[in-house]
């Protein structure tokens, strides 16, 4: 085997490993949303991420096709960091960075959030996220998602991945991101599961995103408890935005930016 496919297989190992390891999927089998009813996949997600030792909520198919769009624009020479807005434990973030050091890249990787968990929808505008944000599992077992800035950034140096390329953006989305000193983006992976936090990084961050750069949206597929689905359709039309959606899961869909 000459040098350059061992590297590769060096590269490979290792973030497969990083991801079974995010996951909490070395020893365990993730929750499968496509095939459990909602009820057996809630148990199942809560026992497996929330009860686990999870740093990311992402199923493996996810952080895959986070894999792809990083390695495509390292490969293209797509310019522009890469950021998450809505992290928890930091484990897509994690991942991004562990991309960028196998591949020698000095892009950088911004961790946006409250670390405080999510705002509170106003019941009037969006009433699904109001009663979902105010019931009993979004309340008392997922914490509305809060995760202290200490902690996550104690799980990227457990991974010893904190470092220079690791940019914090701590607060509410609308307070941080219109001023956040980014110049350009090549993947911008929007988590903020609302209305409101998805307009906001989509309204802060969309025009610092490179022609061939990746948009992901995390919860487009949600309708239940989320408004996501009708920010992003109504940025799209605004900006007359005609790259296609695509599906990565039941859940999650990313369009790639051609003009």
């Amino acid at each position: 085997m000459d040098n350059d496919a061992l590297l590769a297989d060096a590269r490979s190992l290792y973030l497969e490993l990083l991801k079974r390891a995010l996951t909490n999927t070395l020893f365990s089998r993730e929750p499968d949303l496509e095939k459990a009813s909602q009820a057996e996949f809630m148990l199942g997600f809560i026992d497996h991420y929330v009860k686990g030792h999870a740093i990311s909520m992402l199923p493996l198919v996810r952080l895959n096709h986070l894999q792809q769009c990083i390695i495509d624009v390292i490969r293209r020479g797509v310019a522009g960091d890469l950021i998450e807005t809505g992290v928890w434990r930091g484990g897509a973030t994690i991942f991004m960075r562990g991309v960028l050091r196998v591949y020698a890249s000095d892009r950088r990787v911004w961790v946006a959030d409250s670390f405080e968990g999510l705002p509170e929808p106003d019941a009037e505008r969006f009433p699904a996220e109001a009663r979902a944000y105010h019931g009993s599992v979004m309340s008392r077992v997922l914490n509305r998602l809060a995760v202290s800035y200490d902690e996550v950034r104690a799980n990227f140096a457990n991974f010893g991945l904190l470092d220079d390329q690791v940019k914090f953006l701590k607060g509410w989305f609308k307070d941080t991101l219109p001023t956040a000193p980014i110049e350009r983006l090549a993947v911008i992976r929007l988590d903020g599961d609302y209305y409101e936090s998805t307009m906001d990084g989509l309204s802060n961050l969309y025009d610092k995103l490179s022609v061939g750069g990746y948009v992901i949206i995390d919860d487009y597929g949600e309708d239940h408890w989320t408004y996501c689905r009708k920010a992003v359709d109504e940025f799209r039309a605004s900006r007359e935005i005609r790259d296609p959606l695509i599906r990565v899961d039941s859940s999650c869909y990313y369009w790639q930016r051609t003009s």
